[in-house]
């Protein structure tokens, strides 16, 4: 269409399926490509509108930003469509798509595209005033009372909120397949899933992929996998991106061409394989914390307090420190405030299980771990939380205790 501008802005407001026609003439090539953005944001977006953008371009997301500026993703309708494809040969068909997340970011997006995909119209739930399982249970309903298999798509936060209402719990069970992504599903988060009858998907990818691209470890038919020698995982295949808008830079750092003319997007995350073929990933690489000469898994930090305190969530993350190069913080929400433990109590609970290098030397109770937008943990907020917290000395002798 001569003359039609590469890219539109697209105001997320009330009505999240207010998306779905521009984002299908973005698919078909009928209209330009979308950015959907939060109202205030569109603003910020007259610089890149001039940037030079590939063929078939269909979408411009931004990423979650859970840890550092978010970028902006250029997504063409082909990723799109191949990724919602994909969904649906694994998931077992085309089927009604719940809606329970925003659409300016990718995982809200995809439900939209598989739903185009699928010929159906998806179910969008009313979310103005957060999410609530009972809000959930009605908007579940209407999709469960169509014809075919009913999806969702939540986030590990949606899922804990769905799972203590025991009426939402049972209806989310009717569901031929529930996507939960995001951020890491707790163990105990999915065997309590389980145990109710929920058929739980647990799918890892981020925007650069077009969305999940592993499910339950194994890759979609349109995605490939592999481990650097860092044991850095390695994306490829027909969902990957096209690159950052207007920012060549951070393209050429995240994005590799090899010899054989494949290009591979590599994450931010670690991986292994299991011993049945599956990808396991161990978490970022660069969340690992590096004090006193010693690497933290963030992780086994965070399952310890949980498994230990009877904490209702955690999160752990690296702060910068002048003697030790980074010491160990800790976000941590209690159900009962009451129960809240102080450092030197927490700290000594967790001596049971942790080396003493990996212990909290600084921590704050707080109602709620901060999250992202898409409910991600908002690791950059959390080291704000903590720059005035309660702490131990710092400087503790390495004579004393270990780190």
């Amino acid at each position: 269409m001569t003359g039609m501008p590469p890219l539109r802005d697209l105001t997320v407001g009330p009505d999240p399926l207010a998306l779905l026609d521009p984002l299908r003439r973005a698919l078909d090539g009928s209209g330009p490509a979308v950015r959907p953005v939060l109202g205030a944001a569109a603003a910020s977006h007259d610089q890149d509108h001039d940037a030079v953008v590939p063929e078939g371009l269909a979408l411009v997301v931004a990423t979650s930003g859970s840890s550092g500026a978010p970028k902006q993703t250029m997504l063409t309708a082909d990723a799109l469509t191949a990724s919602a494809d994909a969904t649906h040969e694994v998931l077992g068909g085309p089927g009604r798509w719940l809606l329970a997340l925003p659409v300016d970011h990718i995982a809200g997006v995809q439900v939209l595209v598989r739903s185009l995909r699928a010929g159906t119209t998806p179910v969008a739930m009313d979310a103005t005033s957060g999410f609530r399982a009972s809000d959930f249970r009605h908007a579940a309903q209407a999709t469960l009372d169509g014809p075919g298999p009913a999806y969702t798509s939540l986030v590990p936060t949606q899922l804990g909120r769905v799972l203590r209402d025991p009426e939402a719990t049972r209806t989310l069970a009717r569901f031929h397949a529930v996507l939960v992504g995001g951020a890491r599903t707790p163990p105990e988060l999915a065997g309590s899933a389980a145990a109710a009858g929920v058929r739980l998907v647990r799918t890892y990818g981020m925007s650069e992929t077009s969305g999940g691209c592993v499910y339950d470890g194994r890759p979609l038919p349109v995605t490939q996998v592999r481990l650097g020698e860092d044991g850095r995982v390695l994306l490829g295949g027909r969902t990957l991106a096209s690159g950052y808008l207007g920012d060549p830079e951070r393209t050429a750092a995240a994005f590799a061409t090899h010899p054989d003319g494949s290009t591979w997007f590599r994450t931010d995350d670690l991986g292994r394989w299991t011993d049945d073929g599956r990808l396991e990933v161990l978490g970022r690489a660069d969340s690992a914390i590096l004090t006193g000469g010693h690497t933290v898994d963030p992780e086994r930090v965070r399952a310890a307090v949980l498994d230990l305190t009877g904490a209702a969530d955690a999160l752990v993350v690296g702060l910068e420190d002048p003697e030790w190069g980074q010491v160990v913080g800790l976000l941590v929400s209690w159900t009962d405030p009451a129960d809240a433990l102080r450092l030197p109590a927490l700290r000594d609970l967790l001596r049971a299980r942790l080396a003493g290098h990996e212990l909290p030397r600084v921590l704050r109770a707080v109602a709620g771990i901060p999250l992202t937008g898409l409910g991600k943990p908002d690791r950059t907020g959390a080291a704000a939380l903590l720059a005035d917290s309660e702490t131990i000395e710092r400087y503790t002798p390495v004579r004393h205790e270990e780190g």
